[in-house]
């Protein structure tokens, strides 16, 4: 965004931008995308500020009304297939993948994650950046109960690590080799949600769709507070909802394990 303001305006003068110059620019937007061009915009009017010391052209510039949502939307199993038969097993973009979806990781977290975070009784465990809270999730050890049938998902996990060529301390990396940044990994694997033709999906969407997964395999407030690390009950209730109240209401136990995935690993053939 700031290559296009500068592409566009670059040729102007610091001294003479105006609110009503930036407001004629967000004009061409609307709804979030014109409010996600205004943040680009201050943050490029704080740093004028700042350099030139002037008047923040961008105070009094005004955000666009957008109706309340509940976020990221969670991924459906449709989409999740499709990702994972897009992404070969032995891709860092099939891993990134499975590392969030697993444990539901927020991607400031995932990103820190690798084999240093599994401890010797087969734990996942990491303390989160946002609330400082630990997190402990299955990894190397038996699921429990409720989560009998999610054996499909930690197999993927698995075999996504077997399959890397190279070993590094953390699990997502660049193709250098280089430990993935926060700021960049989340827009990265969005970017590879669209190639593999799942659009308006994020990580954070993924971290929703394990939460949900765990309500609808009858999982606990508390058990799915422990799993995605939320300490807030309203918190998770907000996650869990409209998941699949039917598999919750199942008459048998065999319909309430109907596995949320494909167990069956895709081959390794890269695409």
């Amino acid at each position: 965004m700031l290559d296009e303001i500068r592409e566009r305006y670059g040729h102007g003068r610091v001294i003479d931008l105006r609110t009503k110059h930036i407001e004629a620019d967000l004009n061409r937007f609307t709804g979030h995308a014109r409010n996600n061009h205004l943040k680009a915009w201050r943050g490029f009017g704080k740093w004028l500020a700042e350099t030139y010391k002037i008047a923040d052209p961008t105070t009094d510039a005004r955000k666009a009304p957008v109706a309340q949502s509940d976020g990221h939307p969670p991924w459906s199993e449709d989409e999740i297939k499709a990702f994972r038969a897009h992404w070969s097993i032995d891709t860092p973009e099939r891993l990134a993948f499975e590392v969030i979806f697993w444990t539901g990781a927020r991607i400031s977290d995932a990103v820190r994650l690798g084999h240093g975070n599994v401890d010797r009784d087969g734990w996942i465990v990491f303390r989160q950046l946002k609330t400082g809270g630990e997190v402990a999730i299955p990894y190397d050890r038996a699921l429990p109960d409720f989560a009998e049938g999610m054996e499909g998902d930690l197999a993927c996990l698995h075999a996504a690590l077997d399959a890397r060529k190279d070993k590094h301390m953390t699990w997502m990396t660049t193709v250098h080799g280089k430990s993935r940044s926060v700021k960049a990994a989340g827009q990265w694997f969005a970017a590879k949600a669209r190639a593999a033709g799942v659009y308006g999906r994020s990580a954070h969407g993924l971290r929703k769709s394990r939460a949900r997964a765990l309500a609808e395999a009858e999982g606990t407030s508390a058990q799915i507070g422990a799993w995605t690390g939320h300490e807030s009950l309203s918190e998770i209730e907000r996650y869990i909802r409209n998941f699949n109240k039917r598999k919750v209401l199942s008459s048998t136990k065999m319909e309430q394990k109907v596995p949320t995935q494909p167990t069956k690993v895709p081959n390794l053939q890269k695409k």
